[in-house]
């Protein structure tokens, strides 16, 4: 470069000197309508280096100025960022604390100039949710949607969080369901679902997202089998509002096998028929369930169960009793069933086998009773004597 300014300065003195020396500067002639300018070309020449140099002092200065003015501006700027990181920092704080109020106000106020602008702003919705001012939230909600055009799910997302807690189940759900379009697999979007799927009564669209909540591992197994359970509950009281216990049946036909062997399942639709007055075919659903699998739970839908065949359950509960041994429950609940059509000494036979094995106030009850039929006062007396004492050993008195 230092090289190429010094020809450029030895090629203007040739030209400059270079006339002089020789005596012959030249002629230059520049006319005009008013004016006639003349000049030598030496003289020419050293006005069109004082004009450049002119230029380039007017360039120099201008650019300083202007300078100057992007420095106040990204000083300026620089000013609200650290303001707002220092906003940010307090207002995350006071979230800790549960000044809803401050948090909101700090995480709004330069919320334009923070790292994640986004972000600030959602929160400060989320906390003026929490203090029940939803025209605030919702609009520091449309302004974080404005900044995230690119990246919309935070924000859906946070809408959503939002309906919920102001109990717009039915707007959350349609939320859920636009989110899962997108997102089928993000643990926060499958929390919100199952809330206003269960909110919503949405129990088929419970189930179709049980998959993806294992897959996701959003909440344990235990609580994903209860989901499931409640669900296809959920579905039975549908059903049945909608169809009665002729509908109720038909579906559970229609379920698969592996549905249909779910002991919670059949002790659920048991009851459901139960209350539809269906106790025959709630019958066959619980004697079914038990020959295929031992479960208390089938054994403690039976003394609900009015059937005009009251000898085929007796006749199950003593089978049960052979291949699962001596059972307290399955002695009291044959016991029950013996009562219902008169058998008491049976009865009072099984109501003492239970009673062997562990001590109950209503089968001493029960067994009273029977032998109040048998004739036996004393002895019954004795037993209501012993279930009154057990019972106030179990809950004494205040």
């Amino acid at each position: 470069m230092l090289k190429v300014l010094l020809l450029f300065a030895l090629l203007i003195a040739g030209i400059v000197l270079g006339p002089m020396l020789a005596g012959h500067q030249g002629y230059v002639l520049i006319q005009t309508d008013n004016y006639n300018i003349e000049t030598s070309v030496t003289g020419l020449v050293i006005i069109l280096i004082l004009a450049l140099v002119i230029i380039f002092a007017l360039e120099w200065l201008l650019r300083r100025i202007f300078r100057t003015g992007s420095h106040t501006r990204g000083w300026f700027v620089g000013r609200k960022r650290r303001r707002a990181r220092k906003q940010t920092g307090q207002a995350l704080l006071k979230l800790a604390e549960g000044d809803y109020q401050q948090v909101e106000k700090l995480m709004s106020k330069n919320a334009d100039h923070a790292e994640q602008p986004v972000v600030n702003y959602l929160l400060a919705a989320e906390a003026a949710q929490q203090r029940g001012d939803e025209i605030r939230a919702n609009q520091h909600l449309e302004r974080a949607a404005e900044l995230a055009e690119k990246d919309p799910i935070p924000v859906e997302i946070t809408r959503v969080r939002l309906q919920l807690a102001r109990n717009e189940n039915h707007a959350a759900r349609h939320g859920v369901d636009r989110l899962l379009e997108v997102t089928p697999r993000h643990p926060e979007v499958l929390r919100l679902a199952e809330q206003a799927y269960i909110r919503t009564g949405a129990w088929t669209s419970l189930l179709d997202i049980l998959p993806s909540m294992a897959k996701a591992d959003v909440g344990e197994e235990e609580h994903r089998e209860r989901l499931q359970q409640q669900a296809w509950i959920g579905i039975m009281d549908q059903v049945r509002a909608d169809r009665g216990s002729d509908g109720l049946k038909n579906w559970w036909k229609n379920q698969s096998r592996k549905t249909r062997h779910q002991v919670v399942l059949q002790v659920a639709l048991a009851e459901h028929l139960i209350e539809c007055n269906d106790h025959d075919t709630a019958q066959q659903i619980v004697l079914d369930g038990l020959k295929r699998q031992y479960d208390d739970r089938l054994v403690m839908v039976i003394p609900r169960l009015r059937t005009n065949n009251p000898e085929q359950i007796e006749k199950v509960l003593r089978q049960q009793i052979k291949t699962q041994g001596d059972r307290p429950l399955l002695w009291s609940t044959l016991g029950q069933s013996l009562m219902k059509h008169g058998e008491w000494q049976e009865a009072s036979f099984a109501f003492r086998a239970a009673l062997k094995q562990r001590a109950d106030a209503f089968d001493y009850a029960w067994l009273a009773d029977c032998l109040d039929r048998l004739h036996q006062p004393e002895e019954a007396a004795t037993m209501r004597r012993d279930g009154l004492l057990l019972t106030l050993e179990n809950n004494p008195p205040a």
